[in-house]
């Protein structure tokens, strides 16, 4: 449900205009340097930061953190983290209570959990939960230094100039999908346990748990579909598994290969879009047109490398540990 991982194990909570959101971190070497200055860099990259197409909601995302550390190191003990919220305007959502948005999870929500669920700002569904996730990929990343994950954003609304892309999303008064790409390089052979914990089954249902998340792809891809099977086969050049194309990836038969892991992640428009809708009035079981109000991204891709990096990292520290490349304990 909330949690993911074997070992390195991450139970996330909160809402989006509750309390708070935090993280539950399990597996955390013990001795492993940590202080709130390490978290803060990544949690900037997550924010707005006045990015046009980003939303104008502006919270701290100041870490506190409420167990498993003592000294400044991690204790082995479960590491809790917790992120205020400090900037909620639920007013904004009292009027659309009765009209779900389309393609977002407000219907399907109300529907699930009898009228109970915290509707405000999407509640437990919204992307304001990734603030932990990326909490527990710096913590992920730290106790991995010889691995390194890069995302970037190649393409907004079908461009990859990111600016134009945007500037069709500003024009149309609407919202638009991006695409991030990811690459990780230090990866060791081994990872990965087929058939159902193959590593990129893994990474697909972690990168899956990020809201808005429409599609993944390994390597070359969808594009192994145009090619013989002699131009897609990645030549072996010696025994380290280097090899002469990384049309896979880096992952072969659900196991790493040495080679640097690749893969892309699309990203669909916002639901929450400022254009004109339908949708139905869940009391009146009639057809309303409404317009969302309130503070939205009109790219929700623009915010996401840093959140696919995060959740990369909690599925790279849950294999290493399960292989042993890892140590429990410094």
């Amino acid at each position: 449900m909330n949690s993911f991982g074997t070992i390195f194990k991450v139970h996330i909570f909160g809402e989006s205009h509750g309390a708070c959101v935090g993280v539950v971190i399990d597996g955390v070497t013990a001795g492993l340097l940590l202080s709130e200055n390490d978290l803060l860099p990544d949690l900037a990259r997550r924010k707005p930061n006045n990015q046009k197409g980003t939303t104008p909601r502006k919270e701290s995302d100041y870490p506190i953190f409420k167990s498993g550390i003592f000294n400044g190191k991690a204790t082995g003990a479960p590491i809790t983290i917790l992120f205020d919220n400090e900037n909620i305007r639920s007013e904004d959502y009292e009027k659309q209570r009765d009209i779900p948005r389309p393609s977002h999870a407000d219907f399907v929500a109300h529907q699930k959990y009898g009228g109970h669920e915290d509707y405000r700002g999407g509640g437990h569904f919204s992307a304001r939960l990734t603030t932990a996730l990326v909490a527990a990929g710096v913590i992920a990343k730290k106790m991995m230094p010889n691995i390194h994950i890069t995302a970037n954003i190649i393409s907004v609304a079908g461009e990859s100039d990111i600016d134009k892309g945007l500037q069709k999303a500003i024009d149309a008064k609407d919202t638009v999908g991006g695409i991030v790409e990811c690459i990780i390089s230090g990866v060791p052979i081994g990872l990965g346990e087929p058939y159902f914990n193959s590593l990129e089954s893994l990474l697909a249902h972690s990168i899956f748990s990020i809201p808005a998340v429409r599609g993944i792809e390994f390597g070359t891809g969808f594009k192994a579909t145009e090619m013989f099977g002699s131009q897609h086969n990645d030549t072996i050049k010696n025994m380290q598994g280097e090899t002469s194309t990384n049309h896979a990836g880096g992952i072969v038969g659900g196991i790493s290969n040495g080679n640097k892991i690749i893969f892309r992640v699309a990203f669909k428009p916002a639901s929450s879009t400022p254009k004109e809708q339908e949708s139905i009035n869940q009391k009146t079981e009639q057809i309303e047109k409404f317009s969302i109000k309130g503070r939205h991204d009109l790219c929700v891709a623009l915010r996401a490398p840093v959140i696919v990096e995060a959740v990369t990292a909690i599925v790279l520290a849950d294999c290493m540990l399960l292989e042993q490349k890892i140590s429990r304990v410094l």
